[in-house]
């Protein structure tokens, strides 16, 4: 007997399917709401700064200090009086009595006190001024100056005349009107003295021929001799960008004097002295004139 085996083929097992990531909403809603609002936040705001941009510059702030211009007219006319008066006496209580009471007009009232005894009764000399030079006006507070001046005296004793010269520095004080009082009694100081400095000689530097600087010389001495009397129609012939003034003088030329000349480019640079007899007062007048001249149609100074 036989015996019949059927083999059932198996099955395949289906394919697991890979599980989907999901997000779970519930769990997140309230970091997704947030990040929903930053989101159209920027958006919102971009767009804004777009339509209504403006252009931005850094400012640099730069303090400006401005300097407080002093008319010094004032002080040195105030002090130019006070000098003259201070400066001047004579014999005799009533005259000594009067300087005294004009003092007044300038000194405080410290320094009035201070100044009564500085000419006595029994005083062998007087005194009158004959210059006051004013060399500096220093200012050295708010509303304090320092003025440096000298005062030429003529002194008398005896019916023997000496003239002296002597220089002090005083302190003015000046207050919001404009009105000035002497706060400090003239102290003896040093005059000004003449500097030694010497300008370095000038030279010819070779840039001008011979035959160039005749042609110069003979243009400036034409110009020269004309130009005292020129008017600014003759002028503006020989002279442009109102390099010379008009000065309407009686000089007569006489000549040219230590003319030094460079040339650069096109320009010419002219040292020159030009020797004048002034027919008024009788004297020879040196003018020294520093000029930049240049060929145009004609020769003519343009500086």
């Amino acid at each position: 007997m036989k015996i019949k085996i059927e083999r059932t083929k198996k099955q395949p097992k289906p394919k697991k399917q890979k599980k989907r990531p999901t997000i779970n909403v519930g769990m997140h809603k309230k970091l997704t709401l947030v990040l929903w609002f930053v989101l159209i936040g920027s958006v919102g705001f971009g767009t804004y700064k777009n339509f209504t941009a403006i252009d931005r510059h850094t400012v640099h702030e730069k303090k400006v200090i401005e300097t407080k211009i002093v008319d010094t007219n004032r002080i040195e006319s105030f002090v130019t009086a006070f000098a003259t008066d201070y400066y001047t006496w004579q014999q005799g209580q009533s005259a000594i009595d009067r300087r005294n009471e004009q003092l007044k007009n300038y000194l405080t009232k410290e320094l009035q006190q201070l100044n009564l005894e500085m000419v006595r009764s029994d005083i062998p000399t007087s005194a009158t001024v004959q210059r006051i030079q004013i060399w500096s006006v220093t200012r050295s507070d708010d509303n304090e100056y320092d003025v440096l001046f000298s005062v030429e005296q003529q002194i008398t004793e005896n019916k023997k005349k000496t003239t002296i010269t002597s220089t002090y520095s005083v302190q003015v004080c000046m207050d919001k009107d404009g009105n000035l009082v002497i706060t400090k009694n003239p102290t003896m100081n040093s005059q000004p003295k003449k500097s030694s400095y010497q300008p370095k000689p000038l030279e010819n530097d070779g840039t001008v021929d011979a035959s160039l600087t005749a042609e110069i010389n003979g243009f400036l001495e034409t110009f020269f001799k004309l130009y005292p009397t020129a008017t600014e129609k003759e002028l503006a012939y020989y002279v442009s960008n109102d390099a010379l003034p008009v000065i309407q003088k009686n000089y007569v030329f006489a000549e040219l004097v230590n003319s030094i000349y460079s040339k650069k480019d096109k320009q010419i640079f002219a040292n020159v002295t030009v020797k004048y007899l002034d027919q008024e007062t009788k004297t020879t007048h040196l003018a020294q004139y520093e000029l930049i001249l240049e060929k145009q149609d004609n020769w003519k100074i343009i500086l």
